[in-house]
């Protein structure tokens, strides 16, 4: 394998490494930016937090609470003229459904201005499961956005899913690398094809 494939092959291998993890950034309007998560709510922003105060004190989380328990949910605003603006928070559970949002609401706080720029929900989560936030800004509900966390999930699977962020790069770098090995060891070498011609 020449040095001119192999410096190909790495940095291949490098880039790939690099951009894998940036397609699980955005999903379901926003985007994590380790351990907050970004809200894209129509053309404004928020920024959503989550804690388990009573077992890991002041520590952040996003996507994932570890455990059940008392939970505070904040929303802090981006902008500045949200805090003119009425707003709803809603979180209920994910079974696919909105339908019925009453029967699956676990926790909602009404329209309201809040001028301060922030807004903190406290729920006691008493069983583990998978959830959505809904969050609409607006009089009639102009500007909604929906965003997916869980709440005493953390196992396996998503070990599995930052491991598989970097295992899936480096073996398709590998499989890049040994695709040069191959394609250089077919061509004929230019002694060879002298000694041919």
């Amino acid at each position: 394998m020449s040095r001119h494939c192999l410096i190909r092959a790495l940095a291949c291998s490098l880039f790939l490494l690099v951009i894998a993890p940036f397609p699980a950034l955005a999903q379901h309007g926003h985007e994590l930016a380790s351990d907050t998560c970004v809200l894209h709510i129509g053309p404004y922003k928020m920024y959503f937090a989550s804690y388990l105060p009573d077992t890991f004190y002041e520590r952040k989380f996003c996507q994932e609470l570890p455990g059940v328990g008392n939970a505070v949910m904040v929303l802090d605003y981006v902008e500045h003229e949200i805090r003119s603006l009425p707003v709803e928070v809603r979180i209920i559970q994910d079974t696919g459904s909105e339908d019925n949002l009453d029967a699956i609401t676990i926790t909602h706080l009404p329209t309201k201005v809040y001028p301060a720029g922030s807004i903190s929900m406290k729920h006691n989560f008493d069983n583990p499961g998978k959830f959505v936030g809904l969050v609409s800004i607006g009089e009639n509900h102009e500007h909604v956005t929906r965003f997916s966390f869980s709440v005493g999930q953390q196992g396996i699977m998503s070990h599995l899913t930052h491991y598989m962020m970097i295992i899936v790069p480096v073996m398709v770098g590998l499989a890049v690398a040994v695709f040069f090995v191959i394609r250089d060891r077919r061509k004929p070498t230019q002694a060879t094809r002298a000694v041919g011609s």
